[in-house]
C-alpha cells in the first residue's frame, strides 16, 4: 500500500530517504530544500538577537562573504538581517574579532570570508597551495617570490611590533601598478595573508589589522593537526552541501571555491558513503546531489531583501535555475548602460524572488533611498508592495536612517511609494 503523505502536517518532511535513490525532485521542493538549508524556513526571533543566534546562523551558512562597497551597508551584514532581523551590528563584530571571544576567522572561503573557527585547519591545505603558486593571484605571488626579502622584513616587523595595518609599516612603500593602488606593504601583507603566516586582527574602518596567527586564533586551533588536503576537500564539499541543501557538482565546488579535480573526487566519495544522494531537478540539466539530511517545510514565509554577496545568490546560475531570477551585478557598468541600478538587492517573498531593488544610505540626509524598484515577471504588484515595504521601512530603522524616500523608476515605485506612506505615523 502507498504511503499517504499527511498535508496538514506542520512540520518539516524528509527530503530523501538514505539508502534509496531519491525521487526525481520538482523545481518548488528544491527551492524548499535550498531555503531551508539557509535558514529561511525559520521565523525571525521574537526577542532579544544575541551572539549565539550570530554564530549559529554563520555555523549554518559556512562562512560569510565581506565585501567592500558600503553603499548601503557592508554586505557581511546583510545576510544575517536577513535572517534574523534587526540585529546590533557589533555583535558580528565582536564575534569576528573580540580577542577572546572570538568566533570567527578572515580568509578566502568564497571570496574573503568570515569562517567559523573550527574551519581553519580545513584550509590550511590553501594556504600551502598559495605559498607554492597554486592558489594565489599569479601577481600576487610573483610579487612575493621576486621581494623576499621584503616580505621577510615585513613580517619580522609585525611579529615584533604586534598587529599593524598596512599603512602602518615603517616601509609601506608607494602605491604603483595594479591591484587597486595597492602599496608594496599592502601587496606584503596581503601575500601573507593568503599564505597563512597573518591573520586579521581586526578592522579599522574596513581596514584590515594583521598579526600573526599564534597571537590572534586560540591555541586549540593553531595546534590542530592538519588534514590531509583531501580529507579538507571532502568535509568542504559535505559543507557546502549541507548549506545549499541541492545543488549540481558546480554548486558545491563554488561554495568553498575548490578546484574541478578536487571537488569532483570528493563528491565522489561522498556518494559512496551516503553522505550525498543523487537526484534529478525539473529543469536542470546537469545531475544535482541533495544532502540527506535536508528538509523540505511544507511552505516558506521569508520576506527578506538580499545581499547581493548573499550565499543564496551569489551563485548566478543556480539562482536562475532555482528561482527563474537573472541577477548580475551592475556596480562596474557604466550607469547609462545599467538596466536596474547600482546596487541592487533581490526581495525574498515566500519561496520565490518577486522584486529587486536600487537602494543606497544617504546618511546625510538620514534616509533611505530607493532609486529603483522593479517586479519580476509574474508577480502581483498588490502582493508584493505591502510585505516588500514592511522590509525596506524595517531595513531603515535598522540603519537608523529615519525617512524612506522612493523615486518614480521602476514599475513597482508608485505601489511601493503608496504602501510606505501608509506605515507612516498620522
Amino acid at each position: 500500500m502507498a504511503r499517504k503523505t499527511n498535508i496538514y502536517a506542520t512540520g518539516p518532511e524528509p527530503a530523501a530517504v538514505p539508502g534509496k535513490r531519491p525521487e526525481r525532485l520538482s523545481l518548488a521542493r528544491a527551492r524548499r530544500i535550498a531555503l531551508a538549508a539557509q535558514g529561511f524556513a525559520r521565523s525571525r526571533p521574537t526577542g532579544p538577537i544575541t551572539r549565539r543566534h550570530v554564530r549559529q546562523t554563520i555555523e549554518r551558512l559556512g562562512l560569510v562573504q565581506i565585501d567592500s562597497v558600503n553603499v548601503l551597508v557592508r554586505s557581511h551584514y546583510l545576510p544575517l538581517f536577513a535572517r534574523l532581523g534587526a540585529y546590533d551590528a557589533d555583535l558580528l563584530d565582536h564575534v569576528a574579532y573580540h580577542p577572546m571571544k572570538r568566533g570567527l576567522f578572515e580568509y578566502w572561503g568564497h571570496e574573503a570570508s568570515l569562517i567559523p573557527l573550527d574551519l581553519q585547519p580545513h584550509f590550511r591545505w590553501r594556504m600551502a597551495g598559495a605559498e607554492r603558486g597554486e592558489e594565489a593571484y599569479r601577481e600576487l605571488t610573483r610579487f612575493g617570490r621576486e621581494r623576499a626579502g621584503y616580505v621577510r622584513d615585513v613580517l619580522a616587523e609585525i611579529r615584533e611590533r604586534g598587529p599593524l595595518s598596512a599603512s602602518e609599516l615603517s616601509e609601506c612603500g608607494a602605491s604603483t601598478g595594479p591591484w587597486w593602488g595597492w602599496s608594496e606593504g599592502k601587496r606584503a601583507v596581503e601575500w601573507l595573508f593568503w599564505t597563512g603566516e597573518l591573520t586579521t586582527a581586526t578592522r579599522r574602518n574596513f581596514e584590515r589589522v594583521y598579526d600573526i596567527p599564534e597571537r590572534v586564533l586560540p591555541k586549540a586551533v593553531i595546534d590542530h593537526p592538519t588534514p590531509d588536503p583531501e580529507a579538507s576537500h571532502r568535509h568542504l564539499m559535505a559543507l557546502a552541501l549541507k548549506a545549499l541543501g541541492i545543488g549540481t557538482e558546480r554548486d558545491l565546488r563554488d561554495y568553498f571555491r575548490l578546484g574541478v579535480e578536487d571537488a569532483r573526487r570528493a563528491l565522489g566519495e561522498l556518494v559512496e558513503t551516503g553522505e550525498a544522494l543523487p537526484a534529478e531537478v525539473e529543469g536542470w540539466t546537469q545531475p544535482a546531489y541533495l544532502d540527506p539530511a535536508a528538509t523540505c517545510p511544507r511552505r516558506i514565509e521569508a520576506a527578506s531583501l538580499l545581499s547581493p554577496f548573499d550565499s543564496l545568490v551569489w551563485e548566478r546560475q543556480r539562482t536562475e535555475r532555482l528561482f527563474g531570477f537573472r541577477y548580475r551585478l551592475e556596480l562596474y557598468t557604466p550607469e547609462p548602460k545599467r538596466q536596474y541600478g547600482y546596487y541592487v538587492l533581490p526581495f525574498l517573498m515566500g519561496d520565490r524572488i518577486l522584486a529587486r531593488l536600487d537602494l543606497k544610505a544617504d546618511r546625510a540626509a538620514g534616509a533611505l533611498l530607493v532609486k529603483g524598484a522593479f517586479l519580476e515577471e509574474g508577480a502581483a504588484p498588490r502582493m508584493v508592495a505591502g510585505p516588500l515595504a514592511g522590509e525596506v521601512a524595517h531595513l531603515a530603522r535598522w540603519l537608523g536612517l529615519g525617512q524612506v524616500r522612493i523615486d518614480d523608476r521602476g514599475d513597482l515605485a508608485r505601489p511601493l511609494q503608496a504602501e510606505v506612506k501608509s506605515l507612516q505615523p498620522r
